[in-house]
């Protein structure tokens, strides 16, 4: 997926970071930390850290003018860690499975479909608006236009609410 001018939380989570619920992060210095403000991933601020644990292949499909048109991208992602500030409560995933299949289209607009563990952050901004930050297991469709607006499209398999565990 294209780097856009959302922060860089939103696209690496909803495009590349795998991860479940099944056990604690390690002690590993983080390889990187993202501190969201109140109100745009959860009511309450937000700190993620992440760990490169897991190996991930992308690739890219070009039409016939050499202009990209879809992405894969599979494999495992990072570990994350997500913390609520005001209550110090954390919560630890470890990398898992993943696959994105992105279609760009003429407009500026994409379609992403993805399958395994992947955290989604909505913003206020997105439909449904957030602020939400969702680690969706199973299969997730959403678009992405060309303002960097997600829209959810379908979900099957669980969902779990992030935010609400940390509150």
């Amino acid at each position: 997926m294209k780097v856009s001018a959302r922060p860089v939380a939103a696209l690496a989570l909803a495009s590349a970071l795998a991860v479940t619920t099944a056990a604690t992060a390690s002690a590993a210095e983080p390889d990187f930390e993202l501190d969201i403000p109140a109100g745009v991933a959860c009511a309450f601020s937000l700190h993620i850290e992440g760990t490169l644990t897991g190996h991930r292949v992308t690739r890219e499909f070009t039409d016939p003018d050499d202009d990209p048109v879809m992405l894969l991208s599979a494999g495992k992602g990072n570990q994350l860690t997500f913390t609520n500030p005001d209550s110090a409560k954390t919560l630890s995933l470890p990398s898992n499975g993943s696959v994105q299949l992105t279609k760009i289209n003429a407009d500026g607009s994409s379609t992403v479909q993805s399958t395994g563990h992947n955290v989604v952050i909505l913003y206020p901004t997105d439909v449904p608006a957030g602020p939400s930050t969702t680690l969706y297991t199973g299969r997730l469709v959403y678009t992405v236009d060309a303002n960097e607006v997600f829209t959810v499209q379908s979900s099957r398999g669980p969902t779990t609410d992030i935010c609400a565990l940390l509150s």
